[in-house]
């Protein structure tokens, strides 16, 4: 029972501050004319998105943030090697994601900042995060408890951090295009991870690192106040790449790397359809979907855009709680 009252309370926290925060964030942000650039490719639909504020990742995460410090300040929880790395790839990402966002404001146009740089930066943050990692006493093993395997990495596990945070951070990346449905799927990701990684005693810290995700969940219903159709401000770069590293990031210091690809299963779907799109045009020269990512797709089809939000979210939510069954309970 006390877990579940600390996971409630750092739901309602995270909620809390959130909604708050996001009010005069909004305001801020459209005081400001950090406008998301639409582009025109999307059709007569998105064309009303227009001028609609971005960069509201910074909603829920900085109240995240301030929220663990408080509760590491008051001694509620401790901060261990590996709540700092989940926390630092989540502040790292953010910022890389801020720049790029900036960058495409100023530019007017959806480019951002260019592939080199963006990739130097994510093997700076992924080096810190394996040197961190392994000086903690972690070792480069990918551990897949539930059916009892284990392969020991060594140098390559660097690698294969790398290679885990650039994918999650570029699939929720790539999912943000509808209004809240990046959001309510990282919502219901960190939901199940919360409650895997409880249920991971063998990871230094492991409360903590669960406790940051239940407070980011609630942050990020709270978001969906201002994100759900019609959103009043978009997450951006800064949100979604910090979401996606984050995401990774949990599921590496509980030794859940296999469960991520189950509960981030819409986010692999959605980038494996502009994989395949890409492909199919560029050696074969045809389409397979009427424009990827998938979800826009379904609005070819002619979904509306809330119809194509709530299966994506329930797709999500049946994967993640199939994902739970295999990470804590079998």
């Amino acid at each position: 029972m006390l877990i579940l009252a600390k996971a409630v309370m750092a739901v309602m926290l995270g909620f809390v501050s959130t909604v708050i925060f996001g009010y005069f964030v909004v305001k801020y942000l459209k005081k400001k004319g950090l406008d998301q650039n639409v582009s025109k490719t999307l059709g007569e639909r998105h064309k009303k998105k227009q001028g609609t504020p971005t960069m509201g990742g910074i909603m829920f995460i900085v109240p995240t943030v301030l929220i663990m410090i408080i509760l590491k300040l008051t001694g509620s929880i401790d901060l261990t090697p590996n709540l700092f790395i989940v926390i630092f790839v989540f502040l790292a990402y953010a910022v890389l994601g801020y720049i790029d966002d900036k960058i495409i404001i100023k530019q007017k146009n959806n480019k951002g900042m260019s592939i080199f740089v963006k990739s130097a930066a994510q093997v700076i943050i992924a080096l810190i995060f394996f040197y961190i990692y392994m000086s903690s006493g972690n070792e480069p093993i990918l551990d897949i408890h539930t059916l009892g395997i284990q392969i020991d990495l060594g140098w390559a596990y660097g690698i294969f951090l790398l290679f885990v945070l650039i994918g999650s951070s570029n699939a929720v990346n790539i999912t943000d295009g509808l209004d809240g449905l990046a959001a309510g799927l990282s919502a219901i990701a960190f939901f199940a991870f919360g409650i895997i990684t409880w249920g991971s005693p063998w990871a230094d810290g492991y409360e903590g690192v669960a406790i940051f995700c239940f407070v980011l969940v609630g942050a990020l219903v709270a978001f969906l106040i201002y994100n759900s159709h019609p959103a009043k401000v978009f997450m951006g770069d800064m949100g979604s790449l910090a979401l996606g590293a984050a995401l990774a990031s949990v599921a590496i210091i509980s030794n859940h790397e296999i469960t991520l690809v189950i509960v981030a299963g819409v986010f692999i779907i959605e980038t494996l359809s502009v994989i395949i799109q890409l492909i199919a045009i560029k050696k074969f020269h045809t389409k397979v979907f009427k424009m990827a990512p998938l979800h826009h797709h379904f609005e070819k089809l002619g979904w509306s855009e809330v119809d194509i939000v709530r299966l994506f979210w329930t797709v999500g939510l049946m994967l993640s709680m199939a994902a739970i069954g295999f990470g804590v309970w079998l």
